[in-house]
């Protein structure tokens, strides 16, 4: 499904979420889609199906259930179905610097997204390889990889670049996840391609990429910094508590299969203007 651009505000309606996994079934078939929900989403149940409004979403192929003969059927039994290959993992690729220095900095809410993400869904950041720390795992029924380069910020792509290589990932399914100066603070905006914005981390990505500017992001606006401070060192500036109260909400200890919802709360956010 291709991805529109999205931004979302703060506002004083009612409590809501951009980020949710959910898994849609439709009730005459034996295949479903799984989405990575990046939207603030409102969704109700009807009829053994998911009904969704205002939404976005990164998906992975429809699946069916294979026979022993290694042909597919489906759930009637009529006829075999065409086999489909494997579907590929999304990249989810948060932007930082490494170091306990760099911690709960604002050049670093790409890392804290994606470790967020991993405590919720129980995706293990242990590997390292590629100039990063990494994890392999399922968000519903979609194969993800979680990724944090170690490189420093300005040298992103020497992680992202051989990691997409090596994994054959399209990229459309490559999600960079980074901070924003010229976004006000605690906004979001997702978009399906763009420039790096000045950003000298998505300039490397793109310039590991060769020049292709095709692929997802997420920016997580900062704010501007205050007076004549330089933004150098405004975005190596932790968050003030109050900033990070707003911006953050509690997350799950325990993955989303486990808990009495179907959705995971990532990221605080309220519904759009």
């Amino acid at each position: 499904m291709n991805i529109g651009a999205i931004s979302m505000p703060f506002s004083s309606s009612a409590l809501n979420y951009c980020y949710f996994r959910s898994s849609c079934f439709p009730s005459s078939s034996s295949s479903f889609s799984s989405s990575l929900i990046l939207k603030t989403l409102t969704f109700s149940s009807a009829n053994s199906n998911w009904r969704m409004t205002n939404f976005a979403c990164l998906s992975s192929s429809a699946e069916s259930t294979t026979t022993s003969e290694g042909n597919t059927t489906s759930s009637s039994g009529v006829g075999p179905l065409q086999v489909k290959p494997k579907p590929k993992p999304w990249l989810l690729v948060g932007l930082g610097n490494p170091g306990k220095k760099y911690n709960g900095t604002r050049h670093n809410v790409g890392f804290e997204m994606v470790d967020t993400i991993a405590e919720a869904e129980g995706i293990s950041m242990s590997s390292v390889s590629f100039k990063a720390s990494f994890g392999k795992g399922y968000i519903g029924k979609v194969p993800v990889i979680l990724s944090k380069p170690q490189t420093f910020m300005n040298v992103s792509g020497e992680s992202v670049g051989p990691m997409v290589s090596y994994y054959k990932i399209p990229l459309n399914q490559v999600l960079v996840i980074y901070d924003d100066l010229d976004l006000s603070f605690a906004r979001l905006r997702l978009l399906p391609k763009g420039g790096h914005g000045g950003h000298n981390g998505m300039r490397s990505v793109i310039d590991h990429f060769k020049g292709n500017r095709d692929f997802p992001r997420l920016r997580i606006g900062i704010g501007r910094p205050p007076g004549k401070m330089d933004a150098a060192n405004f975005v190596l500036r932790p968050f003030s508590k109050q900033e990070r109260e707003e911006l953050y909400c509690n997350v799950p200890s325990q993955p989303v299969t486990q808990q009495p919802t179907s959705t995971t709360r990532i990221w605080k956010k309220r519904a759009f203007d």
